[in-house]
């Protein structure tokens, strides 16, 4: 009987049958008619009971989900319902969802013919990375009588990880590859000392650069041989990852670290597409996470893999401890993306003499956020003395701001400031205009 459940009909019923025998005390003939209700009531809810009850696989039901979560995604859960009954049933669905989502309210409710099938899909989209916990899939059937219904319990205890987005990868290498023809006309600077790979000797024509002549491949075989060279088609890209205070900062739900997480993700997914090099580490009081920058099958699950695994006490961030450790492990010149965020210019002398230390060896690219709160009160009308002054206070920080890209643009280093919403385009655009440009 525990599955047992009296639905809000048959309480209805019940009132309308005490309304009949109040109105019974003044017309005496209604007191037949308010008992005839009552055992109809009665009897129509053993009726309904046995209707229910006794075919024991009345209905099946399963709850589809797939292999992990994207974070900061819709993600979409499927559930199929199997109406084994001989008559129309009315059911409710009630998902004991992860605790996480905070929903109170979730109830689904269909009509299934007999022997049909219902399936349906709701949207969950996680804030964090983590474990999430699917409890009972409760299944509530009802017959048309609608006087009791069934509980029916499905799939208990599902555990489900939500990865740094993922869904919208196919989607970023589309772009890219649209982003690439924009592209194709950008000019390409040209380069000293540029990393370059061997590939030939060949004979001397006329227009060779004399510079790359093999004298001695020359005197063996009495004519002029010179050296033929390719740019370096396997670039090493290494995404370094502030887990610091600055970057616990939350917009629409999700904090600045997972949006830079995210973005990691897309960038390294282009990156290994376009042939060359991804690696990524984290860094705050200590540099942790490390994935070394290769182009091998498995690099990407490498990498979402310990962009899963990042935890953070947020502390505050140890610059110089992150030169130190790039100086020493990345030997060879490449692009260093670095998401961070700096809210004002002292904040950035702070490290300047770190970041300028980074891009004496690499070519270094910060990546900080834009305020979107700031711009939503820029973009304000004021329309008080209290709404002026808000105003002229956001501008000031988003002043501060157009000075801190000054700033760097005057060591040669590069950015990146945008919202944190653009964030995956933005990254994703400034490594193609890179590539196109041929300066890294």
């Amino acid at each position: 009987m525990k599955n047992l459940y009296i639905n809000t009909r048959f309480f209805f019923t019940l009132i309308g049958v005490g309304i009949l025998y109040v109105f019974a005390f003044f017309f005496p003939f209604l007191m037949i008619v308010a008992h005839i209700f009552l055992v109809f009531c009665f009897l129509a809810a053993m009726v309904d009971y046995l209707f229910i009850f006794n075919q024991k696989d009345g209905i099946l039901a399963q709850r589809i989900l797939p292999e992990k979560l994207s974070n900061g995604d819709e993600n979409p859960v499927k559930i199929d319902i199997k109406n084994n009954y001989s008559f129309k049933i009315n059911v409710k669905v009630i998902d004991e969802i992860p605790f996480q989502f905070q929903k109170r309210d979730f109830m689904i409710e269909k009509q299934i013919e007999s022997g049909k099938n219902s399936f349906f899909q709701y949207i969950l989209e996680p804030k964090e990375r983590g474990e999430y916990n699917f409890g009972n899939l409760n299944v509530y059937v009802s017959s048309p009588l609608g006087f009791v219904s069934k509980r029916c319990n499905f799939q208990k205890d599902a555990n489900l990880p939500a990865y740094p987005s993922f869904i919208h990868l196919r989607k970023y290498e589309l772009m890219a590859i649209q982003s690439e023809f924009l592209l194709g006309g950008i000019k390409k600077i040209r380069k000293l000392g540029h990393t370059m790979e061997f590939e030939q000797i060949k004979e001397y024509v006329p227009g060779d650069d004399i510079r790359t002549i093999n004298w001695k491949a020359t005197s063996k075989t009495n004519r002029l041989m010179v050296n033929q060279f390719q740019d370096e088609k396997s670039q090493r890209i290494f995404m370094l990852i502030d887990t610091g205070r600055t970057m616990k900062m939350p917009f629409k739900g999700l904090s600045l670290l997972d949006y830079s997480i995210n973005a990691t993700m897309a960038l390294s997914h282009i990156i290994l597409k376009k042939g060359d090099r991804a690696g990524m580490m984290t860094f705050s009081r200590k540099t942790e996470n490390k994935i070394a920058a290769e182009n091998k099958s498995g690099q990407l699950k490498k990498i979402s893999e310990a962009l899963y695994n990042i935890k953070t006490d947020f502390f505050e961030s140890d610059f110089n401890r992150l030169y130190q450790d790039v100086k020493y492990s990345l030997n060879q010149r490449s692009l260093i993306l670095l998401f961070t965020n700096f809210e004002t210019l002292d904040g950035l002398n702070r490290q300047l003499k770190y970041l300028r230390g980074i891009a004496k060896n690499h070519l270094l690219v910060v990546v900080f956020f834009k305020n979107a709160e700031l711009q939503t009160l820029i973009h304000k009308n004021p329309e008080s003395m209290q709404e002026i002054y808000d105003e002229i206070i956001a501008e000031k920080f988003e002043f501060e701001k157009k000075l801190i890209i000054q700033e760097l643009r005057k060591y040669g280093i590069y950015t990146v400031y945008t919202l944190p919403e653009n964030l995956n385009i933005d990254v994703i655009n400034k490594y193609l205009e890179i590539k196109a440009r041929g300066i890294l």
